[in-house]
């Protein structure tokens, strides 16, 4: 029988607020709010843990979040920071294997059941991890998940929050799975939510009495895995060379247009989404892209790449005006615009690098008989 894997979820407490924090001692206590400005069609990219008592929550707009906690202090995200300090906790990570698969600046799974100490136990790894990330970041705190596989560790590194960790081992998954509340699952979005809810299904046992086929049924491709993590089950290895090549946004028009004035400000709402979910993923890319699909359905596209990577949409629609004017747009109808970005710029590009430098120290270890996990 092929021993479980040691899976662990790092996911730093509120990343981008606390390092502002963190930097700003007059914010320390206070609801602060990284993202766009209230006044702006901007997101919320990050929040103290003061401001979501308020119910404000990343992804929220900005006036939304302004109208629930108007005494919040709105703070522009300084992404050269947040990478540089998402460097140094990767660099903590690499201490212990190479298997580590960031998702975003402040997370990470990382496969330490075959890592460089010989650490037998990961539950002992992921202390060490937070205790480092603390002390090396000045004092920023992390949340881990401890288990056998990354849906587990995932929704694990959750449940303690913040500065926690949870262990889930393979004799425990069943109990924890069939408490955990459906909103809880990976890959369960709202829509989905609010379906399994109409089929009574509220956590993970009620999901487990579904037959798969049932659940392929209701749900498509989607029911085999809802299946599978409803009984813990999830082979996903952790893919250190995972890279996102190419963010993009784009609307095909109600009717086709020929007016230049009219694709600009279509395109300005497209750079606006575009900014916004450049923000919550934590991307910054130095190619933009202008795509175009004419009436007789021809595609055009038109790319500059800069020097220096852009983020906000008043940055994006300056090269794309530049590249709309090189194209037959006005002089031909146009039924499709969009805009994406590649070439993205930042450590979390840069997966699977080399491992990176050790840390000024090291911890002892004592690891005799400690379990398995």
């Amino acid at each position: 029988m092929l021993q479980p894997r040691k899976i662990i979820h790092i996911d730093m407490d509120a990343f981008y607020a606390a390092v502002e924090q963190r930097d700003n001692p007059d914010l320390k206590g206070k609801p602060v709010i990284v993202g766009g400005d209230p006044g702006s069609r901007g997101v919320v990219a990050a929040c103290s843990y003061e401001a979501r008592k308020f119910g404000v929550h990343s992804a929220m707009a900005s006036s939304t979040a302004y109208k629930l906690c108007p005494h919040a202090v709105f703070v522009r995200p300084r992404f050269d920071v947040y990478q540089s300090v998402s460097a140094d906790i990767r660099g903590i990570f690499h201490e212990y294997t190479d298997l580590v698969e960031p998702l975003s600046l402040d997370e990470a799974f990382l496969d330490v059941t075959h890592n460089f100490d010989n650490i037998s136990s990961a539950t002992l790894i992921a202390k060490e991890i937070k205790k480092k990330i603390y002390l090396h970041t000045g004092k920023l705190t992390a949340s881990a998940g401890v288990s056998f596989n990354k849906f587990l560790a995932k929704v694990a590194s959750d449940v303690n929050k913040p500065d926690g960790i949870t262990v889930v081992t393979p004799e425990m998954a069943d109990q924890f799975i069939d408490r955990l509340p459906i909103r809880r699952f990976f890959g369960v979005g709202k829509v989905t939510e609010e379906k399994m809810l109409g089929l009574g299904i509220k956590t993970g046992a009620d999901l487990k009495k579904f037959e798969p086929e049932k659940l392929v049924q209701i749900f498509g491709k989607s029911g085999r895995y809802f299946f599978d993590i409803a009984h813990g089950r999830d082979d996903r290895p952790v893919e250190p060379n995972r890279i996102r090549k190419s963010l993009g946004k784009e609307t095909t028009l109600l009717e086709d247009i020929d007016d230049r004035e009219q694709m600009l400000e279509i395109l300005e709402e497209i750079a606006f989404k575009l900014e916004n979910s450049l923000i919550r993923r934590e991307a910054r890319g130095r190619t933009i892209t202008l795509k175009i699909k004419f009436f007789d359905f021809k595609t055009v596209t038109r790319s500059v790449t800069l020097p220096e990577p852009a983020i906000t949409a008043s940055d994006i629609m300056g090269h794309v005006t530049q590249l709309l004017a090189r194209t037959e747009a006005g002089e031909k109808k146009v039924r499709l615009l969009g805009i994406s970005m590649s070439n993205f710029y930042g450590p979390e590009t840069r997966i699977g690098a080399d491992r990176q430098r050790l840390l000024p120290f090291k911890f002892k270890k004592n690891i005799a008989g400690k379990p398995y996990f």
